[in-house]
């Protein structure tokens, strides 16, 4: 293990005795939030400094084990104990290296996720609709809740627009680098030559503000406009103006939401993901500032950037960021993302971890 990271590690047994000294006074007893808030630090600081006491202690074993190889009887025992040794101690550093790493607090939230069609016309509504489909597959592989807040039908099929809410552990974390453009590569059902188009979509991942802390919106900020939900209708046709759009006047950001007979409902559905987009506004113009100063690997998240290549004649989807390659496209259409997930977040742990190198050099 790098010293820098024991270093850090080192703070954490200093920082869990501090803590047991401030849980013990009865003032901060008296105070419920600070005594909360005290108690998470406490659960996560005894996490580290648990695991990394268990290093410490394989790493002690590893070296009496070493020890007992000059020893013809003992020698056997001892090279179990080794391979045993080697085994957990690299574990506990890849956990240890991980539990480091800044965390972001909406990682564990519910996500709003938008899906837009862009350049390509009615080809690039229904690779839409395909992505929503990719995206609404993986939910239900993940264990996660998935329902639509509104769609924009496209007349061949697919989406103009769509926008989903993700519910379950961690959806915000796990989803959001795939944030940014989306291009594909096929041959249009349209097409009579033969000839492979190239079209495109946006995709943002919006964190489901914590209803606490959310963004406050004035009132008389807001219009409301009410219509008729859209759509085919089937057994239901929706006879009153239960579909709800709302503007945000200092921004101009808007959301709608036609997916309940509920005006009521749709309303408070539309002000959350309102709330959402004025948020991720705020987060966008703050992330263009640190952009300025470093641009990540994984990308800012902004629409502009084209971050993904779906090349159907090859089955082939590509990652431009981390240079990721697959030819399983097919069984990635189906919701079987969790190998580019993977990627992105391991790429941008590594970059956290040359981060936190560079701060503990400085």
């Amino acid at each position: 293990m790098k010293e820098f990271l024991r270093q850090q590690l080192e703070r954490y047994a200093t920082r869990l005795e501090e803590l047991d000294f401030l849980l013990s006074r009865e003032d901060i007893m008296g105070d419920m939030v600070q005594y909360r808030s005290l108690s998470r630090e406490h659960a996560e600081v005894t996490q580290v400094a648990g695991r990394y006491g268990r290093l410490r202690q394989r790493e002690a074993d590893l070296a009496a084990a070493r020890q007992l190889l000059e020893d013809p009887d003992m020698a056997e025992m001892a090279q179990e104990e080794i391979l045993s040794a080697q085994e957990e101690i690299e574990r506990l550093g890849h956990e240890l290296q991980r539990l480091l790493l800044p965390k972001d607090p909406d990682d564990a939230r519910n996500a709003f996720l938008e899906i837009r069609a862009g350049t390509g016309g009615d080809e690039s509504a229904l690779f839409a609709g395909d992505l929503a489909r990719m995206y609404t597959r993986h939910a239900e592989r993940a264990g996660w809740r998935c329902e639509i807040v509104s769609a924009s039908d496209s007349e061949l099929g697919g989406y103009k627009e769509i926008v989903l809410r993700l519910e379950g552990e961690g959806v915000y974390g796990r989803l959001k680098f795939e944030s940014g453009g989306h291009r594909v590569q096929r041959v249009p059902a349209t097409e009579t030559q033969g000839r492979i188009h190239t079209s495109a979509c946006t995709v943002a991942v919006l964190p489901e503000p914590d209803e606490a802390q959310a963004v406050q919106i004035n009132p008389a900020d807001l219009r409301i406009d009410t219509f008729r939900a859209s759509g085919a209708g089937g057994q239901h046709i929706n006879k009153t103006d239960s579909a709800v759009r709302i503007t945000h006047l200092p921004t101009g950001i808007v959301a709608e939401c036609q997916d309940d007979r509920s005006q009521h409902r749709n309303k408070a559905k539309a002000l959350q993901v309102l709330s959402a987009r004025i948020q991720e506004k705020e987060r966008s113009e703050r992330a263009a500032k640190d952009a300025a100063l470093r641009k990540g690997l994984v990308g800012s998240g902004d629409r502009s950037d084209r971050i993904r290549t779906y090349n159907f004649p090859q089955g082939r989807l590509t990652d431009h960021r981390i240079n990721l390659t697959l030819y399983k496209l097919g069984f990635i259409m189906e919701g079987d993302l969790g190998e580019v997930l993977g990627a992105l977040q391991a790429a941008h742990e590594a970059e956290q971890l040359a981060e936190l190198e560079l701060g503990s050099a400085a």
